[in-house]
């Protein structure tokens, strides 16, 4: 009897954050569904709910709490019997969490991922509340995950495949390598088969993603780095893009940089975030990058790869950052024509170096320096989008629709640049498609097909 009510118990899942997050809940959403749970669309009345958390910076962690909240609250009313707290913040704050938010069930760190099943059936038994779980130790060991048997909550044409977990920078404003340990490459054998698994299921486009994807393979005692995984991963039948994210403005070598320009498959796209141009800025925020470098290495991949996608992050406000600091980085932004940019307040993490210095920058006026810069990318972008009126450009089809359906040229990463409306779209999701763009809106392209 116990075992039938267990096979009839629905479980709400809620996945926040980046990608690596998305990663780790969709390995956590089929290993509940291989244990014959039940997961629901409506988790405002599942048995069980389940948050995979972001504890990045206070905003996500916010975020983080107003969802646990939620669902205690619902928990309170008799909808949701359990409440489960798993990711990033989960790591952090552990048993902590139980104090913000009261009705928490479990809290589980990171290593505890694989261990999704075990827990919410031992949640279930437990008929107290407030039973704290398990968190991984600060070290992490050396558990590299293994991200093989996923259920992709990304559409089924693109995935996310992480070579990499945690981080060996110390950046005196990031709270990430406190949360998910040292850096550790994945061995290629098991990116690999990841990769195989993703296209056998149908996957065109794949997305690389680490905390620092330059750095791949240095830890590993064999086997070629980024670039001899590219050259492996491009003989694989199915994904026609590969796509690079998330990588350090250092590890971009010049055999990284002839691989991207000689690939068939891997996109001219590459995601640099730099953080930051001017040099004492850099320094304090113990980057090891100076202007004269990242200045250097966007010049090479313009004249390598004549046709690149630039995008990358900055962060404005960090303390100390004077007006012409800031004025000296708005100025680069306009040299440097970043065909995509995302910009972010300075937030004071707890545990961070950065949240120790002198001279803390005014919440009012790194909102007046994030609305100037993202103005200036604005010009930039719309300028770029008007020159592409009237060119041809391969498009990979996300959505279908015979009024205007949506994808993405080589230049648009999913989920945080712009897109292409296709006009009178015929192809099917996952297809790729010539078209032709005929206009803009705003920071997206229209196109039609040809």
């Amino acid at each position: 009897m116990a075992r039938k009510e267990q096979k009839n118990t629905t479980v709400g899942f809620i996945s926040l954050g980046c990608p690596k997050n998305t990663v780790d809940s969709e390995r956590m959403l089929a290993q509940i569904a291989q244990a014959g749970l039940l997961i629901t669309s409506e988790p405002d009345n599942a048995d069980v709910v389940v948050i995979n958390t972001c504890g990045f910076i206070a905003p996500a962690k916010a975020e983080s709490i107003e969802v646990i909240r939620h669902f205690a609250q619902r928990k309170r009313r008799g909808a949701v019997k359990k409440v489960i707290v798993a990711g990033c913040l989960g790591q952090r704050l552990g048993e902590k969490l139980f104090l913000e938010v009261e009705g928490i069930d479990a809290v589980i760190g990171l290593d505890k991922r694989d261990s999704i099943v075990r827990i919410i059936r031992k949640t279930l038994s437990s008929a107290g509340s407030a039973s704290y779980v398990d968190r991984a130790a600060k070290t992490h060991g050396d558990i590299i995950p293994d991200d093989r048997a996923r259920l992709l909550i990304t559409p089924g044409h693109w995935a996310y495949l992480r070579i990499s977990e945690g981080c060996d920078h110390r950046c005196s404003f990031c709270t990430i390598p406190s949360i998910r340990g040292r850096f550790r490459s994945k061995p290629q054998e098991l990116v690999l088969a990841e990769a195989r698994e993703l296209a056998s299921a149908g996957v065109v486009e794949l997305n690389l993603i680490g905390q620092d994807t330059s750095h791949y393979g240095r830890d590993l005692k064999a086997g070629a780095g980024l670039s001899g995984l590219l050259r492996e991963l491009e003989k694989i039948d199915g994904p026609a893009w590969i796509r690079l994210m998330y990588l350090y403005p250092a590890g971009i070598d010049e055999e990284l940089i002839e691989t991207v320009a000689g690939g068939e498959k891997v996109v001219h796209y590459l995601d640099i975030p730099i953080q930051h141009i001017n040099n004492r800025v850099l320094k304090a925020m113990r980057r090891s990058d100076t202007r004269e470098q990242i200045q250097r290495l966007i010049e090479t991949l313009r004249r390598s790869v004549p046709d690149v996608a630039l995008r990358t992050t900055l962060i404005v406000g960090f303390p100390g950052e004077s007006d012409r600091e800031f004025a000296e980085l708005v100025g680069f932004i306009r040299w440097a024509q970043f065909d995509a940019l995302g910009c972010f307040e300075y937030c004071r993490e707890a545990g961070t170096g950065a949240a120790q210095m002198p001279d803390q920058i005014p919440d009012a006026v790194k909102r007046q320096r994030l609305e100037e810069l993202m103005l200036a990318q604005q010009e930039i972008a719309f300028a770029k989008n008007k020159k592409r009126v009237g060119s041809e450009l391969k498009c990979l089809v996300d959505s279908a629709d015979i009024n205007n359906g949506k994808g993405r040229f080589y230049g648009q990463a999913p989920e945080i640049d712009s897109i292409c409306i296709i006009e009178k779209c015929s192809a099917k999701a996952g297809q790729l498609i010539k078209t032709k763009v005929v206009g803009t809106r705003g920071y997206d392209l229209l196109v039609e097909q040809v």
